[in-house]
């Protein structure tokens, strides 16, 4: 069982948020970065069950990034990860890192490729379906349970009014949701183990980026809290239908 675990580093959800160079870039001044949750919570912690599950194989994690993300690919490898990747450009879009991961991936024979939902800065969801994709893989999203049985794998995912349940047979890919797998907290022999795990660091391969930042945009701030008193409901309901336009 190889399995393969997209990693991104993101900023921690306590970070101030602001942009320089005409509000074209991110300003990682001062901030903390950490392993994205849904990446780390949901799709590594649900590889490393699943080979502990059939005694043998092995987890890869690989994350696109700059060599500030060594600090927390060990995190990866402290929770459990055999080893790990590091492609060794900037991320710049959503298609360049998909490729990157397809360019390392295709000729390795995985059995599994699993990604969280989304990362939390972006939000886009992409990267999973798209190294599906150039991999040619069935690709499964938003998956909360899954199981294997020899080269089986059944596949469960929320949807409006139930489950949905799905079978598929290794390999594919997957972006894993809420409900894959709970959170492991890095124990000291892992921390340890982890200084000597191997990360290898790659040259990218040549892509064609399709997508530039044209400029990032802080949302308004919160306006003031308006106290309607309970015994006019219908001004209640006429602002949020008039300015909250909730209803």
């Amino acid at each position: 069982m190889k399995i393969l675990v997209l990693l991104s580093q993101v900023p921690d959800t306590t970070a101030r948020i602001a942009f320089t160079n005409g509000n074209t870039q991110f300003d990682a001044s001062g901030v903390t970065f950490i392993v994205n949750p849904y990446d780390e919570w949901y799709a590594l912690v649900r590889a490393l069950e699943l080979k502990e599950a059939v005694g043998a194989g092995s987890v890869t994690t690989i994350t696109v990034g700059a060599a500030d993300t060594e600090a927390t690919i060990r995190k990866g490898l402290a929770i459990g990860a055999d080893e790990a990747v590091r492609v060794d450009v900037q991320p710049t879009e959503a298609l360049q890192v998909a490729e990157q991961v397809a360019a390392y991936a295709k000729d390795k024979g995985f059995d599994l490729i699993l990604a969280g939902k989304e990362t939390i800065d972006h939000n886009g969801g992409q990267v999973g379906a798209m190294v599906a994709e150039l991999l040619d893989l069935p690709y499964i999203a938003l998956a909360s349970k899954l199981d294997l049985n020899g080269t089986t794998a059944t596949v469960e995912r929320d949807v409006p009014g139930g489950v949905e349940v799905m079978e598929v047979t290794l390999p594919f890919a997957l972006s894993a949701a809420k409900g894959m797998a709970e959170q492991r907290i890095p124990n000291m022999r892992g921390i340890m183990a982890a200084r000597t795990k191997p990360l290898t660091v790659i040259p990218a391969a040549v892509t064609d980026n399709v997508a530039t930042t044209k400029s990032f945009e802080l949302p308004p701030p919160k306006g003031a809290v308006k106290m309607i008193p309970a015994e006019e409901a219908g001004k209640l309901i006429e602002l949020l239908h008039t300015e909250a336009k909730v209803i």
